[in-house]
């Protein structure tokens, strides 16, 4: 939900009314807080969800339950650091998010090999590590917030969060609904393996490729906050050549990335799995999915880019609807009749999987392409009226935000 900052904060710099990012992340603070605490219950309750509800086996609900009780704090952390996230980044002030970031990442390599390894308090010691880390990054960036360097964009808290709060609630939904809608794909393909016969070993085969395609992933993503604050900004300061410019360095960028990531899985796709497993079975079914995987990782080196363009011009809620016809109903049905019926297990999953993510990219860059940039609206600036050639994506969300800066005109 904080994904809505994107749009907002981003257009915001580039249309140069810095006074209301304060405000924004305010809002946001709001909705994820509320957002968390209503996700509260599914950590709290995740042992019988996952057994009884979801018919995981029984030694992956009785090892995620405990796990997922002691990240709830982690959980409130997460509610607090996206928006401080956004506040950063849409201001091109990356730096300081990368020294704390690392910093943390240090802490928290420390205190991870300290509770599990020394202290062997297993996955509950990873959990704790984890709430310690998150929770040390949250204070250090709301430490920076009001340093005072900060002095037009942060002018303290305010009771102006409060207002046209559902109109922001709204937009942070559907930004919500994108997001969440492509993440969780993944983990509907992940409960569909443990159905499957053998269920164990074929969701440890899927949960060493899938890691491989997270930590690929996790530079397309720092591609995609990087496209989506260059367009917003640039269509904010009403320079669409310039965001149309950004949005093809981006996607070839990302394209290379992806060729080179794609070269190491197809050379090493045997040795790989061994970082994560010294289960021979395990081994052997994830080289066989070596091959696909190293398409699937050049695939997801692209998706989020394009994904990121998306969230920059608002067009969040036409690409959820993308998402839900091409992750949910080709991608899975495909998924369940390959592996299922078709008896191909992992394989066959995973193959459906890439089906719904390539139709999802080939939509989204059609989207894209036909996008006349010229005409992009940019809700920040200060007496626009709405062009008769606006896309029709884009309306639903400049309703809503134009209600909300109304009292800003």
């Amino acid at each position: 939900m904080g994904c809505a900052l994107d749009t907002l904060c981003g257009q915001a710099v580039g249309a140069g009314q810095l006074d209301l990012l304060g405000v924004y992340v305010q809002q946001s603070w709001i909705v994820c807080g509320a957002a968390a605490v209503a996700l509260t219950p599914a950590y709290a309750f995740a042992t019988p969800i996952l057994g009884s509800l979801l018919r995981q086996p029984a030694a992956v609900a009785e090892a995620a339950g405990p796990y997922a009780r002691w990240a709830i704090p982690r959980l409130l952390a997460h509610a607090a650091n996206f928006p401080l996230q956004k506040f950063f980044q849409t201001q091109s002030r990356v730096w300081a998010l990368t020294a704390i970031t690392g910093a943390a990442l240090a802490v928290h390599v420390a205190l991870t090999y300290v509770a599990v390894n020394r202290l062997g308090y297993g996955l509950r010691g990873a959990a704790v590590a984890g709430n310690v880390s998150y929770w040390l990054i949250d204070a250090a960036q709301f430490a920076c917030l009001v340093s005072g360097r900060f002095p037009d964009a942060w002018k303290g808290f305010s009771v102006l969060a409060f207002r046209n709060l559902a109109a922001f609630v709204k937009i942070s939904l559907v930004s919500a609904a994108m997001i969440c809608l492509e993440f969780w794909y993944y983990a509907a393909l992940l409960i569909l393996v443990g159905l499957l016969k053998n269920g164990q070993l074929q969701l440890d085969i899927m949960s060493v490729c899938i890691n491989y395609e997270f930590w690929t992933m996790m530079v397309a993503l720092g591609l995609s906050e990087a496209v989506s604050v260059r367009v917003s900004n640039e269509l904010g300061a009403s320079r669409p050549k310039e965001a149309k410019f950004s949005v093809a360095m981006a996607a070839m960028t990302s394209a290379l990335i992806g060729a080179a990531f794609m070269a190491v899985f197809f050379i090493w796709r045997r040795g790989l799995p061994r970082l994560f497993s010294d289960d021979e079975e395990v081994v052997d079914g994830a080289a066989r999915l070596g091959y696909l995987l190293a398409v699937t990782v050049f695939f997801s080196s692209i998706g989020p880019v394009l994904s990121g363009v998306a969230v920059g011009a608002g067009w969040q809620l036409q690409v959820a609807f993308v998402n839900i016809g091409c992750y949910y109903l080709v991608g899975i049905p495909v998924g369940v009749l390959l592996g299922f019926k078709l008896k191909l297990g992992a394989l066959g999953v995973w193959t459906g999987m890439l089906t719904g993510t390539l139709l999802q990219m080939a939509i989204v860059l059609v989207i894209i392409t036909r996008t006349e940039w010229e005409k992009q609206p940019c809700w920040q600036r200060r007496g626009s009226r709405r062009s008769e050639g606006r896309m029709r994506t884009s309306r639903w969300p400049q309703r809503h935000v134009e209600k909300m800066s109304k009292w800003t005109l």
